[in-house]
């Protein structure tokens, strides 16, 4: 503990001795943290919006007007017990028709509706809710291949024209968050790398100015430890300093960014669950003392080889 305190001493002399090394090292730390903060932030707001698209995608299976309603009951029951479906919704003739008058609200969806002469021409359909969105696919190809659902489908002749969830947009939509993930993951690994090298480079110099010192430190004797606690307990203070930082500029720039955002596109949402803004803090601070702490050890391992 003595040593411990001895470094955290030293430490803070060398802040105000050598103050103009120490503060360009803590805003080394500081950039570094938070582009890499920036971008971890900004990969989940994009993500998450991804998922609030994902959530959406949605299976519409068509069902003839002849239909028995015990049938369909039936069919709904069955695919209810499926394991990947969440939730399924009949939706009538009536009410997917005002749900296209809504939907074309601003395309002369009443002038379209009223050359009909009172006849509904949109099917029944079952809303087919998935646990998982990436499995809509293999779960439409599932009902396709049912026999119940080829009984009450909207076209026998061709099953599989009366299941429908946007094939091509949702391969795009999952291909996107896809690559989104993992260019994430990329990045996140190589921004960390060059935090690291910026800030082993920046303690490096602040030890080779002191290197007399450390030269004197082992002429009398001084352990490898007692020599590297204040370096180590400098570098650990920079780093907080630093990563605490990045995390206000980055709170207050969100506090300030978001609601602009959501106020110009009022249709997506951009507001970021508290867990993941939480640990993506954390994950500063903790990061920035391991690059910190490392940092330090290994830019003095030249200073102490015997």
């Amino acid at each position: 503990m003595s040593n411990i305190g001895y470094s955290i001493r030293e430490a803070l002399k060398h802040f105000r001795r050598n103050w103009s090394t120490v503060f360009g090292a803590i805003v080394t730390i500081f950039l570094s943290l938070f582009i890499i903060g920036l971008f971890v932030l900004g990969s989940a707001m994009i993500t998450n919006l991804v998922g609030n698209v994902e959530d959406r995608v949605t299976i519409q299976a068509f069902l003839s007007d002849e239909a028995d309603q015990a049938a369909v009951d039936a069919l709904q029951a069955k695919v209810q017990g499926w394991g990947n479906v969440e939730s399924v919704r009949y939706k009538s003739k009536d009410e997917a028709l005002q749900e296209y008058k809504e939907t074309m609200s601003n395309r002369n969806a009443a002038d379209a509706v009223a050359a009909l002469d009172g006849e509904n021409p949109v099917p029944a359909s079952l809303v087919i809710k998935l646990d998982d969105p990436q499995q809509v696919e293999a779960t439409a190809d599932k009902l396709v291949g049912d026999p119940d659902f080829v009984a009450v489908c909207d076209d026998p002749d061709d099953v599989s024209a009366s299941v429908q969830y946007g094939r091509e947009t949702v391969e795009r939509l999952f291909s996107l968050t896809n690559y989104i993930r993992i260019g994430a993951i990329v990045l996140v690994a190589l921004l960390t790398f060059v935090a690291f090298v910026f800030i082993n480079n920046t303690i490096r110099l602040a030890i080779s100015s002191r290197r007399r010192e450390i030269a004197i430190e082992r002429l009398v004797g001084a352990s490898n430890g007692f020599i590297r606690g204040p370096f180590v307990a400098e570098g650990v203070i920079e780093a907080l300093l630093g990563s605490l930082l990045a995390i206000a500029v980055l709170h207050f720039g969100m506090q300030a960014l978001i609601p602009r955002l959501e106020n110009s596109l009022q249709f997506l949402s951009f507001t970021l669950p508290t867990r993941i803004v939480l640990r993506t803090y954390a994950g500063l601070v903790l990061g920035g003392l391991i690059l910190g702490t490392f940092g330090s050890i290994i830019a003095m391992r030249r200073y102490l080889k015997v």
